[in-house]
Order: C-alpha cells, then sequence, then structure tokens
C-alpha cells in the first residue's frame, strides 16, 4: 500500500492552526489526523466536532478522528456530520466495540479500531473483515512528544501477518506516537501504511515540507 503521512494537529500552534495546516498540506500531508480527549478515559483534553468542522474549511485533505472518549457512540453522528472521513474508536473504551464500528459505517465514512500498547490484537481479531483501518498506539495515549514504544514494532509485524494470511481482510494499519525519522522506517518495514507525526513536523528547526518528504523518503525505502 502507499505510504501516507498523516500530521497530527495536536501538536500544530492551535493559535494558528488554519496557517500550520494549509502549510502540511502544501507541503505534501496526505491526510490530517484530529485527536478528541475527553479527560476521562485519557489524562487530557483536546478539540471536538468544531475543530473537524473548522479544518473541513482550510483543506480538502481526509480527515482522520481519533475519538479517545468514553462512550464513543455519542460522539459518532457529531463527528460525521461536521466532517470526518474516518472514525476511529479504541477498543478499550466500550464493551460494544463491534457496534461502535457498525454506527460508523452506518453513515458512510471509514471506520477503525485503535488498540493501545497492553491491548493484544486478539481481542479485535474478530472486526478485522469489517474495518478500514486499525491503529496500533506506539505511545501511551493522552499526549503528544511522547517517547516510541520499540515493542510495538512486533505487534506492527503481527498484525500484518494477520493481514496477509486473511483473503477479507483488507484495512490500511496506521502508527502513531513517536513517529519520526528514527522510527518510521522500522514501521514501514513492519507492514504500516499510514504514519501519524505531530512534534516531528511541527516542532522542527527545518521546513515541513523537507520533514514529510524525509519521512516519506525513508519509509520507501523499507517497502
Amino acid at each position: 500500500m502507499t505510504v501516507k503521512i498523516a500530521p497530527s494537529i495536536l501538536s500544530a500552534d492551535i493559535m494558528n492552526l488554519e496557517r500550520d495546516v494549509k502549510a502540511a498540506e502544501q507541503a505534501g500531508a496526505d491526510l490530517f489526523h484530529i485527536d478528541i480527549m475527553d479527560g476521562h478515559f485519557v489524562p487530557n483534553m483536546s478539540f471536538s466536532p468544531s475543530v473537524v468542522e473548522g479544518m473541513c474549511r482550510v483543506t480538502d485533505k481526509p480527515l482522520d478522528v481519533h475519538m479517545m472518549i468514553e462512550n464513543p457512540d455519542a460522539y459518532v453522528k457529531p463527528m460525521v456530520d461536521a466532517g470526518a472521513d474516518t472514525i476511529l474508536v479504541h477498543a478499550e473504551s466500550t464493551q460494544h466495540i463491534y457496534r461502535s464500528i457498525d454506527l460508523i459505517k452506518s453513515y458512510g465514512v471509514k471506520a477503525g479500531v485503535v488498540v493501545n500498547p497492553g491491548t493484544p490484537l486478539e481481542t479485535v481479531k474478530e472486526l478485522f473483515p469489517v474495518i478500514d483501518q486499525i491503529l496500533v498506539m506506539t505511545v501511551n495515549p493522552g499526549f503528544g512528544g511522547q517517547k516510541f514504544i520499540p515493542n510495538m514494532i512486533k505487534k506492527i509485524q503481527r498484525l500484518d501477518q494477520l493481514r496477509q494470511t486473511a483473503a477479507d481482510d483488507d484495512f490500511e494499519i496506521e502508527v502513531d506516537g513517536g513517529i519520526n525519522a528514527d522510527t518510521i522506517a522500522k514501521c514501514s518495514k513492519a507492514g504500516a501504511d499510514i504514519f501519524v507525526a505531530g512534534s516531528y513536523l511541527f516542532n522542527g528547526q527545518d521546513g515541513l515540507k523537507d520533514r514529510i518528504d524525509n519521512l516519506k523518503k525513508l519509509a520507501k525505502k523499507e517497502e
């Protein structure tokens, strides 16, 4: 699958979000990753459907909405109405994850499941035939700028193996957390397709285009 870079707006300048989004789009971003946090499921708070709606006004790129919240079903329709293209729900956030995925897909948008570092892939294996994406957290969720957890490489490899051995499993593998010039090649070689990058892109001294180009180049080397 094609390598895709998804800048995380959690690391952008919130006071100049439109500027940073447009700059990232011009620099070659393939989609944008929007973290929705409620302060309960994770110990942080960020964004709302209004931010997703605002993003739609400044970019035509797909919006990848990552819901780190309790009771995610209650927020599916507001996110769809706001303009989300993909909605990702944590397996750990609900006892009825299959119902959540089915609800998302009923609105005609892409659906994905997220697994925390400590969550076994076996807990979501039954979802593989019906999801569009699976997001592997390579840090503990809730805050940007965290250090990549090396053991997650084996998890990505295992996930890619499972995908290849099932004819009806056609989802993309996304990784989020600590993605930079030192980690992206390993994740790509393990089988990841979509790479969420925040601090590396928005907090660097060199330009966004140079950093996005560099990530794509490093990932492609290992395809």
